[in-house]
């Protein structure tokens, strides 16, 4: 079901419009473009934090266009460990504050988000009383930091209590544990709900429409040319301030005004794997507290799958579709191997998702697991506001902050934030009714799987859900890349026809959604057997 919206709406189309998705199909937000050429705001980049800038900025009263390259959160926002938490490591190394803010964010987020946020409770098996002492003292800490927002408190656990909630662990890897609490989404889910629930506030969002220049009034920004990718039309648009929320490729951006400027970010590689839910038995998620490089690794219950990670490597370059280094997934299956009854191997791997994080941190570093995942709002001499850093936990506390920035580089009287109590609009997820439908291997020759979506849900996500292409539907509105990369390569002809009866596509344009999206799941499904050797420098 689709959560209520708090506050008022923006007059954006009447409630029977939105419901048969006439607000969010793509010649409406387009007639909108061409009805406008300066906007207060124009945000750059269609992530979490883009998504929420736009919401944030649009919920005040302000016109907001935001653009994205590619899908919306395409890049890092949809390949995170689909977490909402507080962040335990990062209260062993002392960063109170930032576990405190994450803890108020996981609470506003179950609130606001409650059909796509909800709490999932983890097992960290020790081996040792004093270390199972030393865990639970520390996971009391975090339950005092959450305060109010707690999900429920921490408990010691015997070798009995980990046995019964997790009999396919090792015995001896399990000799008690500590129990606590944090909250899992679906990062690409809420994505979607971002665009949608900033539209309906009056937001012009659009997916595939990409930053082409800046368009400078004397020394400072005025506004900047977009290219719409499927008529390749351009627009050029006066802006107030621009917002650039483009994650690991803000540096790239920046540079587009000044081609020396400093580096800013230190990216990080994270590298994922899927495997069949028999390894972990039960509804728990489990945290590995000592890796042999200092990290912690997540086994965690997942839309049927479970989900492993993950790993941090530095990188000097930023591919839109990065590839696990030499040694990554590696670590990831002897890590886990280690805790399993049964030690999965790269048979078993249904998928392999990278992603890369922008951390705080410019020049050469050494290690990336000790950066900051804090984030910071930066004016360049430009007037551009740039939002860097950060994780999906505190998204919206870092749009408010860099909304409030851009008020200021506009020259805005402040207008408050309403951001924390505002529900999302998850109409663009899959219905349970959708289901009962015959499958797209019935409709369209496909072989049927649990994880590939009906016809109806593939309409669904073109009518409602903001998709344009194969790769949107099977990778974001569903996850089958992510949970089953062969079973996705298998859909995208049926998921194609569909899409092009809907849209009305050429056999050609069919064919390249097609063959492109099966070359994507190939790699994806590849990454189990084979990996690059080193990270490429940029």
């Amino acid at each position: 079901m689709r959560a209520r919206l708090g506050g008022e709406l923006s007059g954006v189309g009447d409630t029977q419009s939105r419901e048969n998705g006439e607000v969010f199909a793509r010649a409406s937000l387009l007639a909108r473009l061409n009805a406008s050429s300066t906007w207060d705001f124009v945000v750059i980049g269609g992530g979490a934090s883009g998504l929420g800038c736009a919401l944030d900025a649009a919920a005040r009263g302000y016109s907001i266009l935001l653009v994205e390259a590619r899908d919306f959160a395409a890049g890092t926002s949809s390949r995170s460990s689909k977490l909402i938490h507080g962040g335990v490591r990062y209260l062993a190394q002392g960063r109170l504050a930032l576990v405190r803010e994450a803890l108020v964010e996981r609470g506003r987020l179950l609130c606001n988000a409650a059909d796509l946020v909800h709490p999932l409770r983890f097992v960290v098996p020790t081996q040792r009383w004093s270390e199972r002492a030393w865990m639970g003292l520390g996971l009391g800490l975090y339950d005092l930091l959450a305060g109010a927002n707690g999900l429920g408190r921490c408990r010691l656990m015997s070798a009995a209590d980990v046995r019964t909630a997790m009999p396919t662990l090792r015995a001896e890897r399990a000799l008690g544990g500590v129990a606590y609490w944090d909250a899992q989404f679906d990062d690409a889910a809420l994505a979607v709900a971002l665009a949608r629930t900033a539209i309906l506030h009056g937001a012009l969002v659009l997916n595939h429409c990409a930053l082409e220049s800046f368009a400078l009034d004397g020394s400072r920004i005025g506004g900047l040319t977009v290219r719409e990718r499927e008529s390749g039309r351009t627009y050029r648009l006066g802006a107030r301030a621009v917002i650039n929320a483009t994650g690991v490729w803000s540096d790239n951006v920046m540079r587009m005004l000044r081609p020396d400027a400093p580096q800013q970010l230190r990216p990080s590689q994270g590298v994922h794997i899927v495997i069949d839910a028999d390894f972990l038995s039960g509804a728990d998620a489990v945290l590995v507290p000592h890796t042999d490089d200092g990290r912690v690794v997540f086994l965690i219950p997942w839309q049927g799958r479970v989900l492993v990670g993950t790993t941090d490597t530095p990188r000097d370059d930023l591919p839109a579709e990065p590839e696990p280094m030499a040694g990554e997934i590696d670590f990831l299956l002897e890590t886990v191997g280690r805790y399993l009854r049964r030690a999965p191997t790269r048979a078993d791997v249904r998928s392999v998702f990278v992603g890369l994080r922008p951390l705080l941190g410019g020049g050469a570093v050494a290690a990336t697991g000790s950066l900051s995942r804090e984030h910071r709002v930066d004016v360049s001499e430009h007037g551009l506001v740039s939002v860097l850093g950060g994780k999906w936990t505190t998204y919206r506390s870092m749009a408010e902050h860099a909304v409030d920035v851009a008020e200021e580089v506009a020259g805005f009287a402040h207008r408050p934030s309403v951001t924390d109590r505002l529900r999302l609009d998850s109409g663009g997820l899959w219905r349970p009714d959708m289901h009962g439908e015959a499958a797209l291997g019935a409709e369209d020759g496909v072989c049927a799987s649990p994880f590939v979506p009906s016809a109806e849900e593939v309409r669904h996500a073109v009518r409602a859900g903001l998709a344009l292409g194969v790769e949107d539907v099977l990778a974001r509105r569903s996850r089958c890349l992510f949970l089953d990369a062969e079973a996705a390569r298998r859909a995208a002809p049926g998921v194609a026809a569909v899409m092009a009866r809907q849209r009305g596509w050429s056999q050609a344009r069919t064919d390249a959604e097609r063959s492109a999206f099966e070359a994507l799941a190939a790699r994806y499904r590849a990454r189990s057997a084979t990996v690059a050797t080193s990270p490429p420098s940029g």
